[in-house]
């Protein structure tokens, strides 16, 4: 049998290659890569739950969930359900994106630099979901955080501050991300559905569409 970490990340990686979930309906209930990291993905037509909590549980919260059984594992019914069960808390349904390592360094007109700072916002709050966490930041208002989250995946972030918006620095951060991480490697990044500037600049960088997620974090 595959370890806690290891079942979810081979789906992970394997959704990362094209080769998702049978489109069948179901839903896959795998244990916890972490104590820090539980929740939902949700591909076409098949869920992946990942949490600690009895899969007997999971299923019949979903049974409980009066609406279209696709759209069961990301209804907010269900997801207040996971949220009361396990004590956790959550922030948003994301777009879950991926891409894959390009080589050679990020481009030099972004001048980007390591910030090795504890205290600085974005390492602050990276720190809470992720480990190994790097931070750069650009000469012109831009922040890049990479570090691993669920399941170990290499995860990235970025912001712009709202000055040096509408240029096309949050896609030049964002592609500059896949040379930050090692080849052959996969990045993976998440987008609050509703920020359609978010999707668009990761989307223009190359990160793909793989699926939604909700996670919920330990307090």
């Amino acid at each position: 049998m595959a370890s806690a970490s290891s079942a979810l990340a081979e789906i992970l990686a394997a959704a990362a290659r094209g080769d998702f979930p049978p489109a069948d309906g179901g839903t896959t209930v795998v244990p916890q890569p972490s104590h820090r990291d539980a929740g939902v993905i949700a591909f076409t037509a098949h869920s992946v739950i990942f949490t600690d909590e009895d899969p007997q549980w999971v299923r019949s919260a979903l049974a409980a969930v009066d609406c279209d059984p696709l759209a069961a594992t990301m209804s907010p019914r269900f997801l207040a359900a996971f949220q009361a069960r396990t004590g956790r808390s959550t922030d948003t349904t994301d777009l879950l994106t991926a891409a894959t390592a390009l080589a050679g360094p990020p481009d030099a007109a972004l001048g980007l630099r390591e910030l090795d700072d504890p205290d600085h916002p974005r390492v602050a709050r990276a720190r809470k979901r992720r480990d190994d966490v790097r931070v750069w930041a650009g000469a012109d208002s831009g922040v890049l955080v990479i570090g691993r989250g669920v399941a170990g995946r290499w995860e990235t972030s970025v912001e712009v501050e709202e000055g040096a918006r509408h240029r096309g620095l949050g896609r030049a951060l964002a592609a500059a991300a896949r040379h930050l991480v090692p080849a052959g490697e996969v990045l993976w990044a998440q987008q609050a559905t509703g920020n359609a500037r978010s999707v668009r600049a990761f989307q223009a960088a190359g990160y793909r569409p793989v699926g939604a997620e909700a996670l919920f974090f330990a307090r």
